[in-house]
């Protein structure tokens, strides 16, 4: 159904010869579609060179922007990493340790957790602000502020000398930039990406936080045995690199068509598009997703006034999703993977090895090259078979790996148990692989997907906020309960696997291969999620999402739409007739009509 059918107050115009077709937004609210008469088809022309206009859903342009923008999740696994072995590093502990153990300087815990968790107090502001920030000036602008901020942070750490306190201030500093880019990371890449890779994409994020934490622990390892204070400051001046790359390069991408629409640059979101499909600015797939984004705004728009806040709460299945988004995201931290990455180098120490960053390097090449098949997983699998799979099989390790430390490990002395200590890091790198492949990466996908357009900035933001509020409190606690419960702290994190695995079972929708518009859908029309995978739209059926209702501010009403009060500016959309060569049958998989025996010519009166 065109616009022509769904408003009665349109009126068509025929424009001059060589013009384009336009739509404009009436004052009422409705839309005024200007049809373009069609040139004639020529006689000779070659049907079958109408089909060759395939979508490229992996270019260079595609994995550059999925590389750059990745580096956000890079940022935060290189400063994860370092920490745990600033702690363990003779010159860090002499510098800025307050306690003695056996006549050399050690760390309370109460300094330990400060150093460690602080990170994440200034991660929790940063998700809070990045979203209005980058509603306002845009998400590749935003990306780079952030980048700025953490080597802001990075230089007071890296300039101290013995005042641990400026540590401190330092890491929350640094934390306010990893917060940001943790929302704007997996928030421009689900909004530019081709939606095929949506999913893999998005990943990406999880992907480069396991490398960023690698790179950091073989850092750490290569300086540890340096008697200086360049022990530390080495793999603190490295991490100017990644962010330099990451705020330089995002620069030369293209701005997120979603926020370029919102801002009346309609046709550089339109170009966008087609740069990222790599197809002509009139093929279906261009014209699918801009008539997509056009409804969505004006949906948002349809109530006269700004949305508040809150309707991420009061909005359609809003309530249910935030708290689900916020639910996943804390769970992903109180599976327990940081408490090996945040205290892996003193956990191991503990177990009687001679070097124990050999074991962090360890755990983390592990955790890096199992993320590679959760890549695979997401696509392939489902998110929902994924989580819930890799929830069990992360309380199975953790409940051996706590178990046989504290009922079979000397821990008075654990060089008399060594084939123990051995399979406590077995067990803990068979969690790692289950974590890096499920947990460590699905879970940032189906945030990205789980929220309507108009919701998604600040959702994600609340969801992510989540996550950085248990990563404190699970990096500031942990000495305290590790001292009064040993090893039975895995106890805790075991149930919180399964816990997971019951939450997805229960709560989440399957999303896998579904356009954005069809996840809304399932949670608006509370499609049971254990029946979510063979859940499929009616033929013809028009999605019900939150993103094409009108609603009113606060989203307790929808207004018609013909409704007084709905005036907005005028926009104008020139759509180029389809060419020759290009862009008249639908070869994107998506619902548009293919060709019939003979040429059909398509109308683009108001695509967008």
């Amino acid at each position: 159904m065109n616009l022509l059918s769904r408003f009665g107050n349109e009126k068509k115009e025929e424009p001059s010869s060589g013009s384009n077709s336009s739509l404009d937004r009436g004052l009422d609210g409705g839309s005024v579609a200007v049809k373009k008469k069609e040139p004639p088809m020529p006689a000779n022309r070659d049907l079958e060179k109408a089909h060759n206009a395939p979508i490229k859903i992996v270019s260079v342009r595609v994995f550059m922007m999925g590389v750059l923008v990745s580096m956000g999740g890079f940022i935060f696994g290189f400063d994860t990493g370092q920490i745990s072995g600033f702690l363990e590093m003779s010159d860090f502990k002499r510098r800025f340790a307050d306690t003695a153990k056996n006549g050399q300087p050690a760390f309370s815990n109460v300094r330990s957790g400060t150093i460690v968790g602080l990170l994440s107090i200034g991660t929790l502001i940063g998700v809070i602000i990045a979203a209005p920030v980058a509603d306002a000036f845009g998400r590749r602008p935003s990306i780079t502020f952030w980048n700025i901020i953490f080597i802001i942070g990075v230089i007071v750490q890296i300039t101290t000398s013995n005042h641990w306190w400026q540590i401190v201030i330092g890491r929350w500093i640094a934390g306010l930039g990893v917060g940001g880019l943790s929302v704007l990371t997996p928030m421009y890449q689900s909004e530019t990406a081709p939606r095929q890779i949506r999913g893999a994409l998005v990943s990406c994020y999880q992907l480069f936080i396991t490398l960023g934490i690698l790179i950091a622990y073989c850092i750490n390892y290569g300086t540890e045995s340096n008697d200086t204070a360049a022990s530390w400051r080495i793999t603190m001046g490295v991490g100017f690199i990644w962010t330099a790359i990451m705020g330089v390069g995002v620069l030369f991408l293209r701005e997120s068509p979603r926020w370029d629409y919102r801002k009346n640059k309609i046709e550089r979101a339109r170009t966008t598009i087609a740069k990222t499909y790599g197809v002509p600015e009139n093929h279906w797939e261009v014209e699918r997703e801009m008539r997509e984004i056009k409804t969505k705004f004006d949906a948002e728009n349809a109530g006269g006034r700004p949305h508040p806040f809150y309707e991420v709460f009061t909005g359609p299945r809003m309530m249910y999703r935030t708290f689900l988004g916020m639910a996943l995201l804390a769970l992903q931290q109180l599976t327990g993977a940081n408490f090996f990455f945040y205290y892996g180098t003193t956990i191991f120490s503990a177990t009687g090895l001679s070097n124990s960053f050999v074991t962090s390097i360890i755990l983390g090449t592990v955790n890096f090259f199992c993320t590679f098949p959760g890549l695979w997983f997401v696509e392939h699998f489902g998110r929902r078979k994924c989580l819930i799979t890799g929830g069990l099989w992360m309380f199975t390790c953790f409940m051996i790996f706590a178990s046989i430390g504290h009922f079979s490990l000397d821990q008075a002395d654990p060089t008399t148990t060594p084939k123990v200590g051995a399979a406590m890091i077995v067990f803990a790198c068979l969690f790692i692989a289950g974590f890096a492949s499920t947990w460590g990466s699905i879970v940032w996908c189906i945030i990205g997907e789980m929220y309507p357009s108009r919701y998604r900035a600040k959702s994600m933001a609340l969801s992510t906020a989540s996550n950085w509020l248990f990563n404190f409190l699970l990096s500031f606690f942990t000495p305290f309960i590790t001292a009064e419960i040993d090893y039975r702290y895995g106890y805790v994190f075991a149930a919180c696997c399964l816990a997971g695995a019951l939450v997805t079972y229960l709560f989440v929708c399957e999303s896998q291969g579904r356009t954005l518009e069809e996840v809304d859908t399932m949670y608006v029309l509370r499609v049971r999620p254990t029946r979510s995978s063979h859940w499929r739209p009616e033929e013809g059926e028009k999605f019900v999402t939150a993103d094409t209702l009108n609603l009113t501010p606060g989203a307790r009403d929808i207004r018609k739409t013909d409704a007084a009060g709905m005036e907005s500016e005028v926009r104008t959309e020139s759509v180029p007739p389809p060419m020759e060569m290009h862009g008249i049958t639908d070869v994107s998989g998506t619902d548009f009509a293919a060709m019939g025996a003979g040429v059909r010519q398509q109308s683009f009166n108001a695509p967008l």
